[in-house]
């Protein structure tokens, strides 16, 4: 069955494909090469927090839940909200250094492996950010896997602006091509854009 873009075109399965590919190579590579790297960042999160691992239910693709897995970067009692409505204070040491890294987002290369996300494609979030899931759902944007990096980040739009960033999801799914899935990976290594904000 062909999946159609957001803006109504036909996105060429045999693309789609190649990406899934990618998605999978990449996902196994990161995580056998920087299994050791793993390794000390979880001895670190688990001296400080006890929890190194942060696991959340958010919304994937077609609107159905999963579990996100990442490196905590903040304390275990923090309320479960959207990053942008957190207090700074709640924030530890080494999720300062995680965040700056971006590699409190390594471990989601196994919900890339696992089909759950893509390389590239929209952030997922929370079901109780309802006017973005709304927003979301209006343009299509929930017909894709969501993903780590992709276009609102490599802009620095992040989840405080939900009409803008279902927008920009919008504009970079009815476009994605692999020329452009390459360019976003490579713009996310360069240290281009910004994760979600959070209070200070």
């Amino acid at each position: 069955m062909n999946s159609m873009s957001p803006s109504g075109k036909v996105r060429p399965p045999l693309e789609a494909a190649v990406i899934r590919v990618f998605d999978v190579m990449f996902s196994v590579v990161g995580l056998a090469l920087g299994l050791p790297l793993l390794l000390v960042l979880l001895l670190l999160g688990w001296l400080e927090t006890g929890s190194p691992l942060f696991r959340q239910e958010r919304v994937g693709r077609y609107r159905q839940p999963f579990t996100l897995v990442k490196f905590r970067t903040m304390r275990p009692d923090t309320a479960s909200v959207a990053t942008h409505l957190a207090s700074g204070s709640a924030v530890t040491p080494v999720g300062r250094f995680l965040r700056r890294t971006k590699l409190d987002e390594l471990p989601q290369l196994w919900n890339v492996l696992k089909g759950d996300m893509s390389l590239v494609g929209p952030r997922p979030c929370l079901f109780n950010q309802e006017e973005l899931v709304r927003e979301r759902a209006q343009r299509g944007v929930y017909d894709w896997r969501p993903g780590i990096t992709g276009l609102a980040q490599i802009q620095g739009i992040d989840m405080s602006t939900p009409r803008l960033l279902a927008e920009t999801d919008r504009e970079m799914l009815a476009h994605l091509t692999v020329y452009d899935y390459f360019r976003y990976i490579f713009w996310t290594f360069l240290g281009r854009g910004v994760g979600d904000r959070i209070v200070k």
